[in-house]
């Protein structure tokens, strides 16, 4: 068994099948595939279901997974202690990014290309995912770092988060529509939006869990009839009429010459909180430290209203 063939089967499990996997490390398909059927054999195992579409890990690949990981941890950790003493950083490391959370933050692509510039050996692969599925990669080590939204107030069991965002859940309406009528301030009621056209980000999504589980406090489900990705594009939405977005407080500030009044959405009171994510026991690898210390650093205060 060589560190290679363990890399090897890591990098095929990620990327859901040997024709990505061997793109990404460089090699040729056919001696991709003759070094993992070495490994196979000299484990006695199938560690790979080929039989459907995506290349998938057997349950006996599903075990060794995580051992496969922390060798190679273990072996980057060993080429980190020689090269501290040159000053010399490599590695990989993996960043998941949810759509449109670090607008208010940082600005993710200056930041990766200052670090890139401080350590051109570590390559960085950045993902964009629902928070609910970067979470998920995070605890299972698919993910050494990720930016996510949350609707709960404290992390997971096994990760740590740095709040990022920490802003109320608005209402963003055309002036003529009929929830404002007998309002007179700047708030609206969850329950006023009973039975309403909603629209909001996608399931698995920090903000549209904070407000299905606001509805079910309120005793109803939400009528969401469109979903975007992106906060602003909810705005254009509701902006030609065709329903209520609820999205961050603050990302309705795009020029929409108003065309829409936004309005906090209390009784229950929601909030969208996007936060900097990762393993309670750190990263495993030195690259991903040394990228999670200079994020932990550049990112400011939370944005808290």
């Amino acid at each position: 068994m060589e560190l290679r063939q363990l890399r090897y089967f890591v990098c095929v499990v990620e990327e859901g099948g040997f024709t990505r996997a061997a793109a990404r490390l460089h090699l040729a398909q056919p001696g991709l595939s003759a070094q993992i059927r070495q490994l196979e054999k000299e484990l006695g195992q199938s560690l790979l279901d080929r039989s459907g579409r995506s290349v998938t890990p057997t349950e006996v690949g599903r075990a060794v997974l995580p051992y496969a990981r922390a060798a190679l941890a273990a072996a980057e950790s060993v080429q980190y202690t020689v090269d501290a003493y040159t000053g010399l950083l490599r590695g990989r490391v993996t960043l998941g990014l949810v759509s449109g959370a670090t607008g208010h933050a940082f600005d993710i692509a200056a930041l990766l290309a200052d670090f890139h510039e401080a350590h051109p050996s570590v390559e960085v692969a950045l993902t964009e995912d629902t928070s609910e599925r970067m979470q998920a990669a995070l605890l299972a080590g698919e993910l050494d770092i990720a930016v996510l939204g949350t609707a709960e107030e404290v992390p997971p069991p096994g990760a740590l988060f740095q709040t990022v965002i920490d802003v109320p859940l608005v209402a963003a309406v055309t002036p003529g529509d009929p929830v404002l009528d007998g309002i007179d301030g700047t708030s609206v009621s969850l329950a006023d939006l009973r039975d309403r056209p909603l629209i909001c980000l996608p399931r698995g999504t920090g903000v549209r869990s904070a407000l299905e589980r606001g509805c079910a406090q309120a005793g109803f489900q939400p009528r969401v009839a469109f979903e975007a990705a992106a906060p602003h594009v909810l705005s254009q939405l509701a902006a030609r009429g065709l329903g209520i977005a609820v999205l961050p407080a603050g990302e309705d500030e795009y020029p929409f010459d108003g065309q829409l009044r936004t309005l906090q959405i209390v009784r229950p009171e929601m909030r969208a909180r996007i936060a900097l994510a990762w393993q309670a026991n750190g990263p495993s690898s030195p690259a991903a430290r040394v990228l999670l210390d200079r994020l932990r650093e550049v990112i400011p205060k939370p944005l808290v209203s």
